[in-house]
């Protein structure tokens, strides 16, 4: 029977001492978890810094607070601006009548051929909707060049209920802006507000007809000033808001807090045809110096060279071997004009005007535009490696109308 039994039982022994071993060596495998030991961790010593002979000891920077902000200290109301500025801010009706052909299979040479010259026509009235300030006792309204362009009949409708016919004093296509005369007693005229003292975060009201839904109000900021490169116009010098301009709009009033006009609402940059918080407005100081020539003169008087002229790029710098991208290359010379009796040509690389080095073409164009013709002026230009000054005799800018060149 013993000799039955031994065999057995060391394996049962065996097994128990192995159990033994592995719960004394892993506990959790009695499923308690309050017994599982934690590991040790050993925390490395912390890091002290230790002043040196060297060290440089220095002062806590002296730093500005601000002021605990005032709440409730703002305006709660513009009406008082918008009192002062919206009487002087007309609608303005331009229609012009053009002639239309009958019947659309007019437009087909097989059947004109049978009516010659004696087609039957009809005409069409088109009409646009656009703003306008009025600026002064005599009767002068600003609006934009683009809301009159063409007309046959301009109408301007006060904010009074009073409406009349208007006449066209003039027009600046490079700036966008048109003069036109009413003739009508006790007149609303707003204050011009000198533009060059405005700032971005000023208060701004655009007042015009929108859509023509009638005289609307929209407030924002003055979002930039001085902004150019848009391809609005030949000359721009642009106030940027993000008050809310939409069609209509064009030639009505950029009005500061007070109710001072600071610019002429002209353009919005939009994907989907309405406000995106992005406008521009013509300043005052450039309407102002617009309005006077044209009353004045009959048109606006800019200084010309007659060339056209384009940016260098880096690669053109390294084509003319200049060390930097700066000036301009005239691409060409109008012939008999003030830059080719001076003897310009293209491919001159022009660098300054009057000892004022080009950092922008378009700020030399404007600045070229503010000389007055007859001005004897030196150009420093680059010609075939080889700086020269040429002096040239500026002459008057033509009007733009009739594909003169824009330098």
């Amino acid at each position: 029977m013993r000799r039955f039994v031994m065999p057995l039982l060391w394996p049962v022994i065996t097994g128990i001492l192995l159990a033994v071993v592995l719960l004394d060596q892993f506990p959790r495998l009695l499923g308690n978890p309050d017994s599982a030991a934690a590991p040790e961790t050993v925390s490395p010593p912390a890091a002290t810094a230790t002043p040196t002979a060297d060290a440089p000891t220095r002062a806590a920077p002296e730093l500005r607070e601000a002021a605990p902000m005032k709440r409730g200290a703002g305006p709660v109301s513009y009406s008082t601006a918008v009192a002062v500025a919206a009487p002087a801010v007309v609608n303005v009706y331009s229609s012009r009548v053009v002639q239309r052909e009958q019947h659309p299979l007019m437009s087909d040479p097989f059947f004109r051929q049978f009516f010659g010259k004696d087609m039957p026509r009809r005409q069409r009235l088109l009409s646009s909707l656009g703003s306008g300030v009025i600026v002064s006792d005599e009767g002068y309204v600003l609006t934009n060049n683009h809301v009159i362009q063409g007309a046959d009949q301009i109408q301007v409708a006060l904010r009074d209920g009073r409406e009349t016919l208007a006449t066209l004093v003039g027009t600046d296509p490079d700036s966008d802006l048109a003069v036109l005369k009413i003739d009508l007693g006790k007149l609303p005229v707003i204050r011009l507000a000198d533009s060059e003292k405005i700032a971005v975060g000023d208060v701004s009201l655009a007042i015009g007809n929108p859509f023509g839904v009638g005289q609307t109000v929209t407030m924002g900021i003055i979002s930039a000033t001085g902004r150019n490169h848009l391809g609005l116009s030949a000359y721009e010098d642009f106030i940027q808001t993000d008050a809310a301009i939409n069609p209509g709009n064009s030639g009505g009033a950029l009005v500061n807090a007070q109710g001072a006009l600071v610019g002429i609402n002209t353009a919005i940059f939009s994907r989907s045809g309405g406000s995106q918080g992005i406008g521009f407005a013509i300043p005052t100081n450039l309407a102002r110096e617009i309005l006077r020539q044209i009353i004045t003169h009959g048109r606006v008087i800019r200084g010309w060279l007659g060339i056209e002229a384009q940016e260098i790029t880096p690669n053109l710098a390294a084509s003319f071997g200049l060390k930097a991208a700066q000036g301009v290359v005239i691409s060409s010379v109008l012939p008999n004009g003030p830059g080719d009796k001076a003897g310009l040509q293209p491919g001159d690389v022009m660098t300054a005007i009057d000892g004022k080095p080009i950092l922008d073409p378009r700020v030399a164009m404007a600045d070229i535009a503010e000389i007055k013709p007859g001005t004897q002026l030196p150009v420093t230009i680059i010609r075939g490696g080889e700086r020269r000054t040429v002096t040239i005799e500026v002459g008057e800018r033509p009007i733009p109308n009739q594909g003169n060149p824009s330098g």
